[in-house]
């Protein structure tokens, strides 16, 4: 990155910068070897008692002593897009908050709180779409105090890295002591490839409601309850896809309703977008093309439904699951984060 002006390294940007983009270049020790320098992207957060903070897309706080730069400027958002669908974090937000709904939600300013009963952290979490018409630190301490009378953690569902998303209120959560758990990727597609993919989607039954061997094999429904049932059904147009258990036929899944699933998945329509969820395949049963099947199966429902763009969530360190959508085409849009109270 070109930092110079008539050949000369200059830093050209101040604290009243501070909310922009930038690119900043920072000497740090080279051990011995002599001086190195460390180059950082990201939107500039704060400037205060001569340190900076700079928040890159992955939601990473680089603290930056100010006497440490050498060179500075203002950088453009990053670029457009250039495969897939074009989306606005704005729209993904809302998306992706309507196919994963919580029991009990109550309106902070523009926040919403978000409670069912500590089941995941998406429906138990403070969702921060604008202005809480409070002070920030004043808003957090109604966020503690809200899930505390439902003897919940309290949580705030964050993003970073795309235009229009949130590393400002990132820095000020952890001004007041909150921590980021947990991070994932949002990433989009086009609909049709992944409709597309080859695969014997006969072998996939889709439902309405999730039976008790589709929840069987979720994961997740450790703690069985109504609550449980609610998040999973909520969305405008909610589809579950089970692939029967192998009943020892070499050549496929068997129809044996009694059989353990090999494999699930859920599906969201809203407008546009699908939203896939919940792709889980048994241990036994991995390597069989099986969580592309039921990705194929949910695509084309989706499809008949009018849907033309995907997306889907997953967590930084699930490495097989990021090689799998790689493969269909999806790829980082924003990422978002749950930062827990102390």
């Amino acid at each position: 990155m070109e930092f110079t002006i008539g050949g000369r390294l200059e830093v050209r940007i101040t604290p009243a910068d501070v909310g922009k983009r930038v690119s900043v270049r920072r000497q740090t020790d080279g051990g011995g070897t002599g001086a190195e320098f460390t180059d950082v992207v990201g939107v500039l957060t704060s400037w205060d008692n001569g340190v900076l903070s700079v928040t890159r897309k992955s939601g990473q706080s680089v603290h930056i002593v100010e006497s440490s730069l050498v060179a500075g400027k203002v950088v453009p958002a990053a670029p457009a897009r250039r495969r897939g669908p074009a989306a606005s974090f704005g729209e993904l937000a809302s998306v992706t908050a309507r196919a994963w709904q919580p029991v009990e939600s109550e309106a902070l300013g523009d926040w919403r709180l978000r409670a069912a009963g500590g089941f995941t952290r998406r429906a138990n979490s403070a969702l921060p779409l604008g202005d809480p018409g409070l002070p920030v630190g004043e808003a957090l301490g109604r966020v503690r105090d809200w899930y505390e009378e439902r003897g919940l953690p309290a949580y705030v569902q964050t993003a970073t890295g795309a235009e229009g998303t949130q590393e400002l209120l990132c820095a000020e959560l952890e001004r007041h002591g909150w921590r980021r758990e947990v991070s994932a990727e949002v990433r989009i597609a086009a609909l049709a490839p992944v409709g597309d993919l080859e695969a014997d989607v006969r072998a996939v039954r889709l439902t309405r409601e999730p039976d008790a061997a589709w929840l069987a094999r979720y994961q997740r429904f450790s703690t069985p309850g109504p609550h449980v049932l609610r998040v999973l059904g909520s969305g405008p147009s909610v589809w579950f896809a089970t692939v029967p258990g192998d009943t020892g036929d070499t050549e496929g899944p068997a129809a044996d309703p009694d059989a353990p699933p090999a494999a699930i998945g859920r599906c969201v329509v809203d407008g546009r977008w699908a939203g896939f969820m919940a792709v889980e395949v048994a241990p036994e049963q991995r390597r069989r093309g099986l969580a592309t099947t039921v990705m194929a199966a949910l695509a084309r429902r989706a499809l008949d439904e009018g849907a033309s763009a995907a997306w889907l969530q997953v967590e930084e360190d699930n490495e097989g699951a990021r090689a799998l959508y790689d493969g269909m085409g999806f790829a980082a849009h924003h990422r978002y984060h749950h930062y827990r109270s102390a």
